[in-house]
């Protein structure tokens, strides 16, 4: 199968954006509950050459599955170490929502504003819907994803080894149903529907039609 060039170029700068607003998120709210380690490591930034992994920008342009480089936190700096990973973990999740949110009322301010092309209303939509489906996709409670660290900060405590084990194969079992997904046809995570309602709501919200 061919790479659609022109999806691939609607798709990089809402991806580029999302990811480093994202990995901002993380360092920044790392920084502000006390840990300085991705500050040190230069990742306190909106410089986007901090944050993006090549491979894992490139996979989101053309399968719709990547990664950016993690920030790296220590718990051990932190007042309040499950509260406060959560927290961090989090962080980068809801950027992405706000982000989302952003790009949907620019888009519909342009579409009242005679002379603007629908094209570009329709293109700034798309990068919303984006960075919903990073919002989505990075709560899935898997390792190494955000949503795993609402459990995963306890579970370190109570059982180091399993915690490590999930790591150690959460990226595989993620792979595992991705693939299931695009090639079997069926819908296990439901990331498609969850992005969905909540574009259709905003949608709505904003009286787009």
């Amino acid at each position: 199968m061919g790479l659609d060039i022109l999806d691939m170029l609607k798709i990089l700068p809402a991806a580029v954006i999302g990811l480093t607003v994202h990995e901002f998120s993380h360092a920044f709210a790392a920084y502000k509950l006390g840990d300085f380690t991705a500050k040190n490591e230069g990742r306190l930034t909106l410089n986007p050459l901090k944050h993006i992994d090549w491979l894992g920008l490139f996979l989101i342009a053309v399968a719709g599955f990547g990664w950016a480089k993690p920030v790296t936190f220590n718990p051990d700096n932190l007042k309040n170490k499950h509260r406060d990973e959560i927290l961090i973990a989090i962080a980068g999740p809801i950027s992405n929502f706000i982000l989302a949110i952003l790009f949907f009322v620019v888009a519909r301010v342009l579409y009242t504003i005679n002379g603007v092309s629908i094209d570009i209303v329709q293109l700034i939509v798309t990068w919303g819907i984006i960075n919903f489906s990073l919002f989505v996709f990075n709560l899935i409670p898997i390792p190494p994803l955000d949503g795993s660290h609402l459990y995963l900060t306890y579970l370190k405590d109570i059982n180091p080894k399993l915690m490590m084990d999930m790591y150690k194969w959460g990226m595989f079992v993620l792979l595992i149903i991705i693939l299931a997904e695009n090639n079997l046809n069926i819908n296990i995570l439901h990331i498609s529907n969850l992005v969905g309602g909540i574009t259709q709501f905003f949608f709505d919200l904003l009286k787009f039609r």
